[in-house]
């Protein structure tokens, strides 16, 4: 029983001494800092390339919303349902019409259609046009639609290939 209690305490001893260490790289990581630039910070607003920088909150904000809304299905910026169709910028920029800016973004969380543009998938995806069927888009706003889409746009910026990975990360 002895030997027992002290390899306990030796292990309580070393964990007291790992953790206020850890704590302190986690919060002073340089890295998280740099990442939060005006540069990506900055996405296309439309499809004409007018640009719009959201602030850290926005973003933050966001991504809280996209999560409880979109997390489900879309977490990591992955699509469950179909691994081919993810939330990356490639992805995104060849969809038809184009998903690689605020406006479409919100066009698509409004009434979204299949990927190459030719009908609406309304009825399969959440939506605001299809709010009866799924609960998580009833309460959302324009606004939370144009944060979350500058989470979906800030992400990789962020994330790098980490968001829309599929497989390769999940």
């Amino acid at each position: 029983m002895a030997p027992f209690l002290l390899n306990l305490q030796q292990s309580l001893s070393r964990l007291l001494i790992a953790l206020p260490m850890m704590a302190v790289l986690m919060i002073s990581s340089p890295a998280q800092a740099a990442q939060w630039d005006t540069e990506t910070l900055t996405v296309p607003s439309d499809s004409d390339g007018t640009a719009v920088t959201f602030s850290e909150q926005q973003v933050k904000a966001g991504r809280k919303v996209f999560n409880t809304s979109c997390g489900t299905c879309h977490a990591g910026g992955i699509t469950k349902t179909n691994h081919n169709v993810g939330l990356d910028p490639e992805t995104l920029a060849l969809a038809t019409p184009s998903r690689n800016n605020i406006a479409a973004l919100v066009d698509y969380l409004q009434d979204p259609t299949s990927y190459d543009g030719e009908y609406s998938i309304a009825d399969l995806h959440p939506s605001m046009r299809s709010r009866d069927l799924y609960p998580a888009m009833r309460d959302l706003t324009d606004e939370d639609l144009q944060l979350m889409s500058a989470y979906i746009l800030v992400a990789p910026k962020v994330l790098g290939q980490e968001w829309g990975g599929g497989k390769i990360y999940f």
